[in-house]
Formats: C-alpha cells, structure tokens, sequence
C-alpha cells in the first residue's frame, strides 16, 4: 500500500501553500514539484520581503526554507509523531536575488527511532549550489493526526 502522507503530497504538486499547516510554510509559499518517502523537492521564489539590506535572499529565509522543507521531508515517513529541529547547520554558498527561482532538494539521510538526520541543498535555477544545509530532528509527544 502506498504511504498516505506521500500520496497527500503528490495531490498539491504544482499548487500553492495554502493547504501548508505551517503559518511559516505558507508565508514562504513554495511549490511543491516531487515528493517520495524520505526525499522532497520544493520551488521558492525570492520575494522582496525576503531579502537582506543589499538586496540578496537574508541567511535567516534560506535558512527557513531548509527548516521548513526538512520537516516536510519527515512527514513523508509516516510516522506517528511530529519532529522539532536539534539543530540546523546551513552552508552559504551563493547569493539570490529577488525574482530567483530556488528549489531546495532534501533527503532523509537517517531515521532514527529518537532522532533522524535530514540534509537540504538549495539550488537556482542553473543549478548552482546557493546553500546547503543539514539537520538533527527529534522525535516529540505530539501526534500528528
């Protein structure tokens, strides 16, 4: 049997953020263009109120963008529980601007039973590395359906 969470996702391909959980999710707005247990891909598009003083995407966006489609990534484990970030270590590789199309690529690397380890590359639309990042999650009481 095909996993439910995968198959929920698959349904919003191409659409808006709107049906996101997340207020964060939706703010950001991305669009979902693959899903397969354990491995997303998410379309961003820099908004200028996502940008630093000099005009590029602000580390704290690329950064939220990572957190956001690591935990998404999780969720097609069907697991039982929701997950919270240990930590989230990000790579500055190269900068966007507002208009950039950014799709931020994730994989579950390994889940754990208490903790799983998730890793993000965030890429423009040449496919040039502008970030990479990679995260501890742990296991909460909070069930998810």
């Amino acid at each position: 049997m095909e996993n439910p969470i995968v198959e929920m996702l698959r349904g919003q391909i191409g659409g808006d953020a709107k049906m996101n959980p997340s207020p964060a999710g939706k703010w950001l707005n991305g669009t979902i263009r693959k899903v397969e247990e354990g491995m997303t891909e998410v379309e961003f598009v820099v908004r200028e109120e996502m940008t630093n003083l000099v005009g590029g995407l602000h580390g704290g966006m690329l950064s939220l963008i990572m957190d956001e489609v690591i935990g998404m990534t999780l969720f097609t484990m069907n697991n039982e529980y929701l997950y919270t970030s240990i930590n989230l270590n990000v790579d500055f590789l190269r900068p966007a601007f507002k208009g950039n199309k950014l799709t931020a690529k994730t994989k579950v690397v390994r889940l754990g039973r208490n903790v799983s380890y998730v890793a993000c590359e965030v890429v423009n639309e040449e496919n040039k590395i502008v970030g990479v990042g990679h995260s501890n999650m742990a296991v909460t009481k909070n069930k998810i359906r």
